[in-house]
């Protein structure tokens, strides 16, 4: 399958850009194969260089502010070169895609709305012509597969996934966003929260996971959120146990949420182990769950690794 993107011919230097890739679906750390193809008109053409950028539309920091277009990653494909009249400029390129990619697909199905593109840049000055957007289609790291299997086996619900602008502060990140994934709590796990939020931050030997944890009690106005990050390595992921090792995460986070809110008489542990007393593919009971609920004044940070 080769997708490709052209762009109109750019004004008076009659150039055109064509971009394909031999296959768009990629994954985190790897390369993403392809070749942008440059015809000039009828005029020479001096090419300033020739640049690819990952595109995608983000949130701001700001609730008010709307979504916005943005490229997170750039990599040179070639530098100045002049087309002469007529010819054609075939340059082949692999694309390395940082290990914080945020995912697009999973399960081979779109995540929403979530939408990614290659765009080829290329510079004719004092003009600057952006071709056509390839789509890019980026599966999720083995280790998040998992984690994001896991979660549904416990019956979390993803319910929204975004990409914000922005850095998580005490994480060490290379890219300027990082993506979220916002689920229904899971009815064994309710009470102690309302609203699970999961963020990967990943790099070549491992992945850091954050659990943003949140109980909102609507009819006073009050949320409680809290932080807990854990941390697993890329090696030996298909031979751990993921549904205990999730499970256990959570836990842990839902503990020391409670703890941070122990002055509160509504405040509540999870002493039992999902894994142990309910498997994944048991259906839920109706009423089955923890009652009371748990959070802390405000956010939280640190957690025990894994």
């Amino acid at each position: 399958m080769r997708l490709t993107g052209v762009s109109p011919e750019s004004g008076w230097t009659g150039l055109t850009v064509h971009t394909s890739l031999a296959n768009p679906s990629t994954r985190p750390g790897l390369r993403l194969p392809g070749r942008v193809t440059v015809t000039a008109g009828a005029v020479d053409v001096p090419v300033g260089h020739v640049r690819l950028g990952l595109v995608t539309t983000v949130e701001p920091d700001d609730p008010e502010s709307p979504r916005r277009l943005v490229q997170f990653h750039q990599a040179p494909a070639a530098g100045g070169f002049v087309l002469r009249a007529g010819r054609a400029r075939s340059i082949p390129f692999e694309f390395p895609l940082p290990w914080e990619t945020p995912v697009t697909i999973f399960g081979g199905v779109p995540l929403l709305n979530l939408r990614m593109g290659l765009r080829t840049e290329v510079a004719v000055d004092p003009l600057l012509d952006q071709g056509a957007m390839v789509p890019v289609f980026v599966h999720p790291l083995p280790t998040q597969a998992h984690i994001l299997a896991a979660l549904d086996e416990l019956g979390f619900r993803l319910r929204q996934a975004g990409l914000v602008d922005g850095r998580l502060p005490g994480v060490e990140q290379g890219l300027p966003l990082h993506q979220r994934f916002g689920y229904w709590v899971a009815p064994l796990y309710a009470g102690p929260i309302t609203e699970l939020e999961l963020i990967f931050v990943a790099n070549s030997a491992g992945l850091e996971v954050i659990l943003w944890l949140d109980r909102r009690l609507s009819l006073a106005g009050i949320t409680h959120q809290s932080i807990s990050r854990f941390r697993v390595w890329h090696t030996g992921a298909d031979q751990r146990d993921w549904i205990a090792t999730v499970d256990a995460w959570l836990r842990a986070a839902i503990n020391r949420h409670a703890a941070a809110a122990a002055h509160a008489d509504w405040s509540a542990t999870i002493t039992e182990s999902a894994h142990v007393s309910r498997p994944p593919d048991e259906p839920i009971h109706p009423g089955f769950g923890l009652g009371g609920t748990a959070g802390s004044a405000g956010i939280g940070g640190g957690g025990d690794g894994t």
